[in-house]
């Protein structure tokens, strides 16, 4: 049996899941939403799917079984309230919401109506993040010390949510479910060029138990467009780009060593060790597709737990980014994290 799909906001997102929902066997997108008549007709021509101008007549639908909320942030709360409240099924596009209060309301509202509730974390599906979740968790860098992002690009720039929301949201939920760990405080860092009071530019720094510092910069407003992340441990550096050549992870046998052989304290002396470079086999894979594959399972077995994407997850990640920008509007302020809205 298929799940029956309607994609919810078809700019510059959406297309892309009803292309990757209709090429699984086990789904089927029969219907498409958005208040632009120029994009409803794109969708209905492109897919030859129906395409209507309101969300509530699509809800109402007995042949829809799940939702894709790809609208603007601010409009998350209302769409996914009430898709739930209509016994839909809901993959949300991230950040879940724009408010802590309104994510772990939603969390509390599947549960509630024990419907299934995602928020599109879409690198987790990567590969190359599943190897660095992996390495992390196996040790091979030994103990971390730190870990940093970049993501950065000229563009776009929107207008609903600054660039931490929009872009940094992606690598709070990376470091959270490669260490394990949540963050116990924040401090940014940004500015407004292009168009105060929105940042086009911020940086934050995290502190996670055991003394794991997390750094990212994200920005709109980049000469090339950057994705990477680095590890690094007490026994190797394992690096990240999504652009990477000969391949998206290396991992750097590196690190800094204490001599053992000296006389005085003031002899104490720190060596780096050099070694070689591996270059993993990372296979090629769409994590968009991945992604969809995984919610239709999910829909059509919903008492299997997420690991990916979770509601928890979701709402941690905006209990974050509201203490960041508590600390961006406080001259960037350490401000200590609670947790659960």
């Amino acid at each position: 049996m298929k799940t029956r799909l309607a994609v919810i906001g078809l700019g510059r997102w959406g297309p892309n899941h009803v292309r990757n929902f209709n090429s699984l066997p086990g789904a089927e997108v029969v219907v498409g939403v958005d208040l632009d008549e120029a994009c409803r007709k794109r969708i209905a021509g492109t897919y030859g799917i129906e395409a209507v101008s309101d969300y509530r007549e699509v809800l109402a639908r007995p042949d829809v079984d799940a939702v894709v909320v790809c609208t603007p942030t601010a409009t998350h709360i209302d769409v996914v309230e009430a898709a739930l409240l209509a016994g839909k099924h809901v993959l949300c596009e991230k950040p879940l919401t724009h408010q802590a209060a309104d994510a772990w309301k939603l969390v509390r509202l599947a549960e509630e109506k024990k419907r299934l509730l995602m928020t599109g974390h879409i690198f987790l599906f990567n590969p190359g993040i599943e190897y660095l979740a992996d390495a992390v968790k196996k040790a091979t860098a030994g103990p971390v010390y730190y870990i940093k992002a970049v993501r950065a690009n000229l563009g776009p720039f929107r207008r609903d949510v600054n660039a931490a929301w929009d872009l940094a949201s992606h690598d709070l939920y990376i470091f959270n479910h490669i260490l394990g760990q949540r963050p116990e405080w924040v401090a940014a860092t940004g500015a407004s060029y292009l168009r105060a009071p929105v940042e086009d530019i911020v940086f934050l720094t995290l502190q996670y138990p055991n003394g794991v510092l997390g750094h990212i910069h994200v920005s709109w407003l980049d000469p090339k467009k950057i994705r990477e992340i680095t590890i690094v441990g007490e026994k190797k550096m394992i690096t990240w780009d999504e652009f990477g050549n000969p391949g998206p992870v290396l991992i750097h046998d590196r690190a800094v060593v204490r001599d053992p052989v000296y006389d005085t304290f003031g002899e104490f002396q720190l060596l780096t060790k050099e070694g070689d470079i591996l270059v993993p086999r990372i296979p090629s894979q769409e994590p968009l597709n991945r992604q969809a594959r995984y919610f239709v399972e999910a829909c059509q077995n919903p008492d299997r737990p997420l690991d990916k994407g979770y509601p928890k997850q979701a709402a941690e990640v905006v209990d974050i980014l509201e203490a960041a920008s508590r600390s961006l509007a406080e001259d960037g302020r350490k401000i200590p994290i609670v947790y659960g809205g």
